[in-house]
């Protein structure tokens, strides 16, 4: 596999854009690099249908979606713009790993603070001006 083309920005969710060339020479256009609660991932190219919803157009086995993910992220991570603009191929030499954060059980006390003092009721009046209409 080789990534051609990486446009990386910031569009909502969204942090790049990318299209990869098989080893058989086919080119799929339109992966997407999504930034999601657990962190980032791949999207695969989707079309929107007639009832809005958007589906995907490429499928993939679980463990083709795992080796493209962490191929695709490896190359986002790289600080290289000369390996995105020459492609990056799959088991080259992109040696960048992106950290993943652990999940903790932690409880932020500030936060739990916070939001104790949300739940207590306000002890101003109510009046006409808070009405949005």
């Amino acid at each position: 596999m080789k990534i051609e083309r990486m446009n990386k920005g910031s569009w909502g969710k969204v942090r790049a854009f990318f299209d990869l060339t098989t080893q058989e020479g086919f080119t799929i256009k339109g992966f997407k690099i999504i930034e999601g609660i657990n962190g980032l991932f791949v999207s695969m190219p989707s079309q929107k249908s007639n009832d809005g919803e958007y589906y995907d157009s490429v499928f993939a086995s679980k463990e083709l979606r795992d080796e493209l993910n962490k191929f695709a992220l490896d190359a986002y991570g790289s600080h290289s713009n000369e390996a995105m603009q020459g492609g990056i191929e799959a088991g080259g030499s992109t040696d960048t790993d992106m950290p993943a954060k652990e999940p903790t059980n932690e409880i932020n006390a500030d936060f739990v603070k916070k939001e104790e003092e949300n739940k207590a009721p306000s002890k101003q009046p109510f009046s006409d001006e808070d009405i949005p209409f």
